[in-house]
Formats: structure tokens, sequence, C-alpha cells
């Protein structure tokens, strides 16, 4: 792959972080404050949901540097169906009782983790350094790319919520 289709695919994926995230803060804004606490999702509510993101901000800064040194990301030694343990120790961490806090968080989060992305060389992103977790081939790229796949069903389960609503408004 050429030096300008890495930095495109670096830029796409970097692009699509911001976006889709944006469009989460967006619906997750326009819910009213007994919304944003009202449990939506399994046991989580939008506040939950957004400290979730906010956790994941933080390991994946962390899952990048592990790939760059050549080691498989620690986050993968707690998997568990869904990554319900993890998800819930990172929903404790990060969850603020304001929103306005939280929605500083998780801006500030993803602020960091693209900020950092953006100072790997493109050419870093796809590269395979024999990493695997369970068949998976581990890359900054497919790390990022399990990210955005990620954020775009939570963009819909809290759009769907916030449907159900505006429905019965």
């Amino acid at each position: 792959m050429t030096a300008a289709a890495q930095a495109k695919k670096k830029n796409r994926l970097i692009s699509g972080l911001g976006e889709t995230r944006k469009t989460i803060l967006e619906v997750a804004s326009a819910l009213s404050p007994a919304e944003q606490d009202e449990v939506f999702l399994g046991i989580w509510s939008v506040k939950d949901l957004l400290a979730h993101l906010i956790g994941w901000d933080f390991t994946n800064i962390e899952a990048v540097r592990e790939i760059l040194a050549g080691e498989l990301p620690g986050f993968y030694s707690h998997h568990d169906p869904d990554w319900k343990t993890y998800n819930a120790r990172l929903v404790a961490q990060y969850k603020r009782d304001d929103f306005s806090d939280l929605l500083s968080s998780v801006e500030d989060s993803q602020k960091r983790l693209l900020d950092f992305l953006g100072t790997i060389p493109a050419s870093e992103f796809g590269k395979d350094r024999g990493l695997r977790f369970r068949g998976y081939k581990v890359t900054i790229q497919s790390l990022l790319q399990a990210e955005i796949n990620d954020e775009r069903v939570h963009h819909t389960q809290v759009q769907h919520f916030a449907g159900r609503h505006s429905l019965t408004s």
C-alpha cells in the first residue's frame, strides 16, 4: 500500500471516530435530565454509556501503545461475554452525575485519543505485528474499526431510545 493510501486510511479512521462520537453526543444532549438517567440498555443509562465511551478512549490509548510495542493489549485479559465486567469497571470509574461534566469528560477523552493517534505514522496503523486474540488479527486499524463499529451500534441504540421518548411526549 502506498504512503498516500495509508494516510488516507488513517485519516478516514480518525474522522470516523470523531463523526460517530459526534452523532452520539448530539442525540444524548437532546435528552431531558430524567431521560439521561433512565436505564434503557440492559443496566445502562445514557450517562453510563458515555462513561463507557470515556473508558474505552483511555483503554484504546493504552492499547495502541501496547500494539506499537509489539504486545497484545492488556484489556484482552479482561474479556468475558460483551466485555460485561470490564465495561462495568469503566462505567464505575468514569461516570459523573453532572451531565455537563460528563459531556466535557467524553469530549476530552476522545480529543486525547484522536490527538495521540495523529502522532502515529500512517504506516503503523495496518502493520501486522503477529498479535492475535482468539484468531483475530490485532492491529491499530482493527482496534479502531472495532471502536467505530461499537459506537455506531450505540448511536442507533440511543437514537431508538430518544425516538421512543419523542413518541410519548
